[in-house]
C-alpha cells in the first residue's frame, strides 16, 4: 500500500510529471517570491536578513548548540551499538560504488568551497587579538590567557577552527544520510526525508505532513547552498583579479555564478555516475597538488608538529567545547557570528549532503556508513585547514617586521576573507610564475568544487520533489540548477556575507526540528527491527 501511495503522489502527465505538483508549486513559489522580494528593494531586505539574524543569535543560539551535540552522541552510540550491523538494503546488497570513489564524493559534496574560502582566513582571524570586528578574536583563547601574538594562541586558534569543521557538523551529515538510505533503500520507502517519519506516523507521510518534511528540506537545502555558491563566487572573482586583473566586484561576482550554474546544470543531467564521481574525482586530484604545493614551499617540518599538536588539543577539548555557552556580552558576539553560523550552516546542508551520500550509500552497513562519513572527511578536512592555515600562521609568526606584520592578517582585519588565500600564495614563493600557477590551481579548484555542490544540490532538490526518485526529470534539473544559482546571486546583491549567513541560520531552524524528530523515527525502527 504505502508502494502505491508513494506513486500516487508523482504526477503521471502533464508539465509536472514526474513531481510531486503540490510540493514543487509550493517550492518554487517560495523561491520566486524571495527573489522578487530581495530584488524589489534590496536594502530593505538587507535590514529584514539582519532581523532575523540577531534574533535568531539572542533567542536560539543554545538551541543549535543541544542539537548539534545531539546529533554527535547519536552517531557514537548507532556506531558502537549492535545496529551497526544493519545493512542499508537488503542483506546481501553490495556496495554501488568503489570505496575510493565514494569518499572522493563525500568530501567533494559535504566540505567544497567553503574549505578553501575559511582555511585560511578563519585561523588567522582566531590567532589575531585587536577585536577589529568589534568583538573578541578568540575568547577560549583569551580566558586561557593565550592573549599574545605567538604560538600557544596560534594552537588555540587551530584548535577553534579543528572545532567549527570537525565532528560536530559532519554529525547532522551522517544522521539524515543514515535515515535516508536506511528507509530508502532497506524499508523500500521513498527516498525522502519523510520517509524516516514513517515509524511516528505511519502512512500519513505520503500527505500534508510528508509535504511540509521535504519543503523545509528543500528551502533549507536551497538557502544552504546558495550560501556556499556566493562564498565561492567572491573567492573565484579575487583569484580571477589576481590572475587577469578582472574587478573582483558584484558584476564579476554574478557573472561567475551564472557561469558556474550552467556547467554544474550540465552536470547534475548527466547523473551522478558520470558527471558528479568524475569532478569529485578530479576534486581530490586537484587537492592533493594544491596541498603538496603548500607542504613544498611551507615549512613542512614545523608544520608537521603544529598540525599534530592542534588535533591532539582539538582531541581533548572537543566536548567541553561543544556545550560552552557564552555569556559575556563580547563573548556571546563572538558564539554567535562564528559557532552558531556554522551550526546553522551544517544543519542547512544536511538535507542535501544527506540526499546525497544516501544515494551513493547502498549496500553499505551502518556502522561503516557512520564511520566513513564521519571520520574520513573529517580528518581530511582538518588536516588541509592545517597545511594551509598553519602556513599563513607561520608567515605571520615569523614575518621580517615583527609578528602580524605579513600582510594576510591585516586582509582579515579588514574581512578580505577572500584574499586570504591568494595573500598567503603571493608570500609562499618569490618565483611569479610558481605563485601565479598556484592561484590559477586554486582558482581553478573553486571553479570544479563549485560546480560539484551546485550539480549535487540540483540532484538532491529534484529527487525530493520527486518523492524520492533516484533518477529524477531532466528538465527538472535544469529548472533547480539555475534557480539556485539566482537565489546566491540574490544573496550577494543583498547584503553580501551578512546575508548569505543570515540565510544558512534561518534556513537551518525548521531543518533542525525534522532532524530530531528523523532520529526518533530511526531509533524506533531499528529497536523495532531487532
Amino acid at each position: 500500500m504505502s508502494d502505491g501511495r508513494h506513486r500516487r503522489a508523482r504526477a503521471t502527465d502533464g508539465p509536472w510529471k514526474g513531481l510531486n505538483p503540490t510540493m514543487a508549486l509550493a517550492a518554487k513559489g517560495f523561491v520566486l517570491a524571495f527573489v522578487l522580494f530581495a530584488i524589489r528593494d534590496v536594502e530593505a531586505a538587507g535590514a529584514a536578513f539582519e532581523r532575523v539574524r540577531v534574533w535568531i543569535e539572542g533567542t536560539l543560539d543554545w538551541y543549535y548548540i543541544l542539537a548539534v551535540c545531539a546529533c554527535l552522541f547519536a552517531c557514537v552510540f548507532l556506531a558502537c551499538s549492535r545496529f551497526g550491523r544493519v545493512r542499508l538494503g537488503d542483506d546481501d546488497a553490495e556496495p554501488e560504488f568503489r570505496t575510493s570513489s565514494w569518499l572522493a564524493m563525500l568530501f567533494s559534496a559535504g566540505v567544497g568551497i567553503g574549505l578553501l574560502f575559511f582555511s585560511i582566513a578563519e585561523p588567522l582571524f582566531y590567532f589575531d587579538n585587536n577585536a577589529s570586528a568589534g568583538y573578541p578574536n578568540n575568547p577560549m583563547a583569551d580566558l586561557a590567557g593565550a592573549v599574545s601574538l605567538d604560538e600557544p594562541r596560534a594552537l588555540h586558534a587551530m584548535r577553534v577552527v579543528y572545532f567549527h569543521w570537525g565532528l560536530h557538523g559532519w554529525a547532522a551529515y551522517v544522521l539524515v544520510g543514515l535515515c535516508l538510505a536506511y528507509f530508502g533503500f532497506r524499508k523500500k520507502l521513498p527516498l525522502t526525508l519523510r520517509s524516516a517519519l514513517h515509524p511516528l506516523v505511519g502512512d500519513r507521510i505520503y500527505g500534508p505532513i510528508g509535504d511540509l518534511v521535504d519543503l523545509l528540506a528543500v528551502f533549507g537545502a536551497v538557502f544552504g547552498i546558495a550560501t556556499t555558491l556566493g562564498l565561492g563566487a567572491s573567492q573565484m572573482a579575487t583569484g580571477l583579479n589576481v590572475l587577469v586583473g578582472v574587478d573582483p566586484g558584484l558584476v564579476t561576482q554574478i557573472a561567475v555564478i551564472a557561469a558556474i550554474s550552467a556547467a554544474a546544470t550540465l552536470s547534475a543531467v548527466s547523473g551522478v555516475s558520470r558527471g558528479i564521481r568524475i569532478l569529485s574525482e578530479w576534486n581530490i586530484v586537484l587537492s592533493v597538488i594544491l596541498l603538496g604545493c603548500f607542504l613544498f614551499l611551507g615549512p613542512a617540518t614545523w608544520l608537521a608538529g603544529f598540525v599534530a599538536t592542534s588535533l591532539g588539543e582539538y582531541v581533548r577539548h572537543v566536548l567541553p567545547m561543544g556545550f560552552w555557552i557564552a555569556d559575556d556580552p563580547g563573548q556571546a558576539e563572538w558564539q554567535n557570528r562564528w559557532t552558531i553560523f556554522y551550526w546553522g550552516w551544517w544543519i542547512s546542508w544536511a538535507p542535501f549532503v544527506g540526499m546525497f551520500i544516501a544515494r551513493i550509500s547502498r549496500g553499505r552497513t551502518l556502522r561503516e556508513f557512520v564511520i566513513g562519513v564521519l571520520v574520513v572527511p573529517t580528518a581530511l578536512g582538518l588536516l588541509w585547514i592545517g597545511i594551509l592555515g598553519g602556513n599563513a600562521i607561520h608567515l605571520e609568526l615569523n614575518a621580517a617586521g615583527g609578528v602580524g606584520t605579513a600582510g594576510i592578517i591585516d586582509l582579515v582585519r579588514d574581512a578580505n576573507y577572500e584574499a586570504a588565500l591568494y595573500g598567503t600564495i603571493a608570500r609562499l614563493s618569490d618565483i611569479g610564475w610558481l605563485t601565479w600557477a598556484m592561484s590559477a590551481l586554486a582558482t581553478l579548484l573553486l571553479a570544479t568544487w563549485f560546480v560539484t555542490s551546485s550539480d549535487s544540490g540540483t540532484l538532491v532538490l529534484t529527487t525530493l520533489l520527486s518523492m524520492g526518485d533516484r533518477h529524477p526529470p531532466r528538465r527538472f534539473r535544469v529548472v533547480w540548477g539555475l534557480g539556485i544559482g539566482l537565489v546566491a546571486a540574490v544573496l550577494l546583491l543583498a547584503d553580501g556575507l551578512q546575508a548569505l549567513q543570515t540565510a544558512a541560520m534561518a534556513a537551518a531552524l525548521p531543518v533542525s526540528v525534522v532532524l530530531l524528530l528523523m532520529i526518533a523515527g530511526l531509533a524506533k525502527s531499528l529497536v523495532e527491527e531487532g
